[in-house]
């Protein structure tokens, strides 16, 4: 599928058909992908929680009990299951975290290249983190742009996805002891493959997009 088939092809998935699963092959792709987004100053903030047995499953689907119960089959069916999370907090051992993984990389000719990039990390951070006061929600907005570019990925692998911002975060908060690691959850996004019954797939349901003349100022 070229760029344009893919774009029309994706949708949220409303049903998923448990009995096909995501080939280990394609697994590895999905975790390169979520390895690989960028993300400013390649500050990373993120850790991803990937079920893809029953019992992962019926870990995360806690997070779907009470008001979201409505997102649990999309969670017990699917064929893997991402939960995002993000960072609640970075400091200077992280900072130098990151430019130490760098420096092993071989990204810094020279001493000097690396403790400018440092330099760059802790700047931006600070900004965030002092100036405008929204550093968790900066970080945040990273895991949200390797969400976006994720979903458009795994759809390039054929494989169909349904972001859930519809999760009790605190019940996985606590599932998975992540406050205690750093980190808080975000989204989560089930994988797997449309089951022929489902009602908001493109082939039922034609997509609805604002038009080009209404979104586009082009100068």
């Amino acid at each position: 599928m070229n760029l344009k088939e893919v774009l029309d092809w994706r949708y949220t998935t409303k049903k998923f058909d448990p009995t096909k699963k995501i080939s280990e092959v394609d697994m590895t792709q999905v975790k390169n992908l979520l390895r690989m987004s960028p993300s400013s100053v390649n500050l990373q903030p993120w850790h991803f929680i990937i079920a893809e047995t029953p019992e992962g499953k019926a870990r995360i689907a806690k997070g779907t009990q009470g008001f979201f119960h409505f997102n649990e089959p999309k969670v017990t069916n699917a064929s893997a299951v991402v939960l995002f999370c993000s960072k609640i907090d970075v400091d200077e051992d992280y900072y130098q975290h990151i430019a130490d993984t760098e420096d092993k990389s071989g990204r810094f000719p020279n001493e000097d290249i690396k403790n400018g990039f440092l330099g760059a990390v802790k700047a931006f951070a600070n900004i965030h983190k002092y100036d405008l006061k929204d550093q968790q929600h900066w970080m945040e907005k990273q895991v949200y742009l390797n969400i976006g570019g994720f979903l458009l990925g795994v759809a390039t692998l054929g494989i169909d996805a349904t972001p859930m911002e519809g999760i009790d975060v605190k019940a996985l908060d606590e599932e998975f002891g992540l406050r205690e690691k750093g980190f808080t959850a975000l989204v989560a996004v089930s994988l797997g493959y449309r089951a022929e019954s489902d009602f908001n797939s493109t082939e039922k349901t034609p997509k609805a997009r604002l038009s080009q003349d209404e979104i586009f100022s082009i100068v």
